[in-house]
């Protein structure tokens, strides 16, 4: 008779996931809620990328007159927020789309306007602790790294499928790091050997050629490689681009946008459209502004915040979130 051993049960979101600046993020959010419930009797926020749901959760746990969208690309992720959220489930739309998305699934829903959008940028716990989806470097797993394991280019079929020249570019635009060349040399001489199908494959061709002093210094010698490979497959920056001002579109007067973003990349993308929506659109010298030409927003944070040493301890993926936030104070033409 097989000695069967049953797996355990996957853990509840709720035990899996420490939302980021949680408290910081619903007290940015909540003025614009509340004056949502004042004028219409009920708020509506948007999570555009809801992941685990911890966020959602604790706005909708505060808010009994709120409506909450949230929006994640992964089908795993909205599965696990749906069971986390299903006593919430008469307040709540989730749906699988990515947050560029956000004014379609809005208008979609019947919503004239949100009174909040939150944004927690880059690569989730749950896809950093699920070994077969290949975005952490520290376990060998299938080269993959799609948000949206339904569709689109895997990273194998970049590593194996761009040029030498295309590689040494998203290494050093989008991962920064000042290796690229050599990297991208060694990706291309460890392929012509047989393609790169793991994740403990595309280590080895990196480290072979980044030198110990700058790991022991910039911490794996992977690591922004594989940031790299995760916004080329995803597309995050571009996605990003277009989703920052769609979401400053939807707001009604009050409401407010939170971003939370990891890296340098993301934070430059959302620090130029809140300062774009923040300032006069008055030409220089102009002696009377405009209504069409006043700052539509008004920024909530002085430059960007972080998050406290404590709380960097509780959770350490927090150590490099950098916050902005807006808030809507003229009516949308």
């Amino acid at each position: 008779m097989a000695n069967d051993v049953p797996e355990a049960a996957p853990r509840p979101a709720s035990e899996r996931h420490v939302p980021v600046l949680l408290e910081r993020c619903v007290g940015l959010l909540e003025p614009g809620i509340r004056a949502g419930i004042e004028a219409r009797g009920r708020a509506v926020v948007v999570d555009c990328t809801l992941g685990m749901g911890g966020h959602s959760e604790a706005m909708l746990e505060r808010f009994p007159e709120l409506h909450l969208i949230g929006l994640d690309r992964d089908e795993q992720a909205l599965a696990l927020a749906g069971a986390r959220l299903e006593r919430f489930a008469g307040r709540t739309d989730l749906v699988h789309a990515v947050y560029d998305e956000v004014a379609d699934v809005v208008a979609d829903l019947g919503f004239a306007g949100v009174d909040g959008v939150l944004f927690d940028l880059g690569v989730s716990s749950l896809q950093l602790d699920e070994r077969d989806r290949g975005f952490a470097y520290s376990y060998d797993a299938p080269l993959d790294m799609r948000m949206d394991t339904s569709r689109g280019p895997t990273a194998a079929d970049i590593v194996n499928g761009y040029s030498e020249p295309e590689l040494v570019r998203i290494i050093r635009t989008w991962g920064e790091e000042k290796f690229a060349g050599r990297i991208a040399s060694s990706i291309v001489k460890a392929r012509e050997a047989a393609p790169l199908t793991t994740t403990g494959e595309l280590v080895n061709a990196i480290r072979s050629v980044v030198p110990a002093a700058a790991a022991r210094t910039g911490g794996h010698p992977a690591k922004r490689t594989f940031q790299a490979l995760r916004i080329e497959v995803n597309e995050e920056l571009d996605v990003l681009d277009r989703a920052i001002p769609a979401a400053m579109g939807v707001l009604e007067v009050g409401g407010r946008v939170v971003v939370m973003s990891y890296h340098s990349l993301e934070d430059k993308i959302t620090k130029r459209h809140f300062a774009a929506g923040s300032r006069s659109s008055a030409p220089a010298g102009f002696p009377v502004e405009l209504e069409e030409h006043k700052a539509q927003y008004r920024t909530l944070t002085r430059g960007t915040e972080t998050p406290t040493a404590q709380e960097i301890e509780e959770n350490p993926r927090a150590a490099s979130a950098k916050l902005r936030a807006v808030e809507r104070i003229l009516k949308r033409s």
